[in-house]
């Protein structure tokens, strides 16, 4: 028997060699990107970056998978997802890095303890 895990990945990078065209369209679309109160974990990935401070960006994706053993391929998808996303833009990048948890293992605070109690 297997239950479900939902994996969360966090990919971060850098924009690399931008143009001035591609700068004021990142910078233009940036406050629907620079929320942080309104990030998200999502399937396609949520984007955020505040080009105006740092040139660098976070995609957040989520992904349920069966089994533990799958969880390094969901890191790759994430990877290979926020790549293809800035390649398709036209957008240059540098140091994709990744951080994945799976959800099953973070401990419970205290109000998750009362509540599942």
């Amino acid at each position: 028997m297997t239950d479900n895990r939902t994996v969360r990945v966090t990919v971060r990078g850098s924009f690399d060699n931008l143009t001035a065209e591609q700068q004021a369209e990142l910078l233009a679309a940036g406050p629907e990107h620079a929320d942080i109160l309104a990030v998200r974990y999502t399937a396609d990935g949520h984007l955020t970056y505040d080009l105006a401070a740092r040139p660098f960006f976070t995609f957040r994706f989520a992904e349920e998978v069966a089994q533990e053993k799958d969880i390094p391929q969901v890191t790759a998808r994430s990877e290979a997802k926020a790549a293809a996303w800035m390649t398709e833009r036209g957008y240059g990048f540098k140091r994709l890095t990744s951080q994945t948890v799976d959800m099953s293992e973070v401990p419970l605070g205290p109000r998750g303890r009362r509540l599942q109690g």
